[in-house]
């Protein structure tokens, strides 16, 4: 395989990186950053923007397999920069793809394109997109899954993969800030603290994306212009699991709670005076009370049948590196018995 990872340097584009090489393929990554230490790894990094629609040809020359990982993600920022990035580079990666004869495009969506605002148990593929959206991240996510989805076709093989929470060594954003967060006291239970979810560990969503890739035979396999759940396979309660994680961690307990229809009007307030005053990203949003407050998790079914996925790394067995990740590299110092 000749393979073309987007985001190469990042969180999980690093490791889809790492488990091609190790694979034997030839790798070439996208960053708009220098990563010297991808490429040690004997990738060859190029440093191109995905709006850059005249750089792009060069980037999939002789690729047979494109990973789109890269994007913009969080929930703050204009809406413009996420429709440039998310749409628009995707847009131009296609484009790219389809006049370079690339055979497979696997692209890196996110289970909130079907919203997080009621709960979602044992979701089935068939889930419809959310009807509106209270971020741009899950909005321009759709949008681009649709597609690359509608341009599955003989010229161009495409599938979309959509791991849950993905999380372990290397994570820049997710457990961090919920373990700074804690260890700062600024933490609550939001909801009846029951829900249960669905996280994936960094490992089985690069090899989601492998296993894809050799599903996607053509245009025609079973999970051509299909999206896919990708998950451990194994949802737990939210608020247990990571008291669980905490405590690995010798850290108390989140114990004090919040009811989800006050954090939605609480952060919802938040975050509209950040939009109306020059405050900076807020700490908290009403999507944010919503995924932290409901369940959501998905059936694995449909991605075991169609592209062979399987859980390589169990929760039980991510536990520990990621709690060691954790304490190296969370800003806030660790002080046993905290409150």
């Amino acid at each position: 395989m000749k393979a073309l990872v987007t985001g190469g340097g990042g969180f999980l584009g690093r490791r889809i990186v790492e488990l091609l090489i190790a694979d034997g393929h030839e790798v070439r990554f996208l960053a708009r950053g220098s990563y010297p230490e991808v490429e040690k790894l004997g990738a060859t990094g190029m440093q191109i923007d995905l709006r850059d629609r005249e750089r792009l040809p060069e980037a999939v020359e002789g690729i047979d397999t494109i990973f789109h990982v890269a994007a913009k993600a969080g929930v703050w920022g204009p809406r413009e920069e996420y429709l440039s990035i998310n749409v628009d580079g995707t847009r131009n990666l296609l484009d790219a793809a389809e006049s370079a004869g690339v055979a497979r495009f696997i692209y890196t969506s996110t289970p909130s394109v079907v919203s997080y605002e009621s709960p979602i148990e044992n979701g089935p593929q068939t889930l419809p997109y959310a009807k509106s959206y209270k971020a741009f991240y899950p909005e321009t996510k759709a949008e681009a899954e649709r597609m690359v989805l509608q341009s599955n076709s003989r010229h161009l093989a495409t599938v979309a993969l959509r791991p849950h929470l993905i999380f372990g060594p290397g994570d820049p954003h997710l457990l961090p800030r919920f373990v700074e967060a804690a260890l700062k006291g600024r933490l609550r239970i939001i909801g009846d603290g029951t829900n249960k979810v669905d996280f994936t560990y960094v490992d089985n969503a690069a090899w989601a994306h492998i296993d894809a890739a050799k599903a996607l035979t053509d245009h025609e396999a079973a999970c051509a212009g299909k999206a896919y759940f990708i998950s451990n396979d194994e949802p737990v309660s939210l608020w247990g699991w990571f008291n669980h994680l905490l405590g690995t961690m010798d850290v108390p307990p989140i114990e004090k709670q919040l009811g989800h229809g006050t954090a939605k009007f609480l952060f919802g307030a938040i975050e509209t005076a950040h939009k109306l005053l020059p405050l900076g990203e807020p700490t908290v949003t009403a999507f944010l009370a919503d995924a932290m407050a409901t369940a959501h998790w998905f059936d694995m079914q449909p991605a075991k049948d169609d592209l062979g996925y399987a859980v390589r790394v169990s929760m039980d067995e991510a536990l520990q590196p990621t709690a060691d990740y954790l304490r190296e590299h969370t800003v806030v110092p660790f002080r046993s018995g905290q409150s």
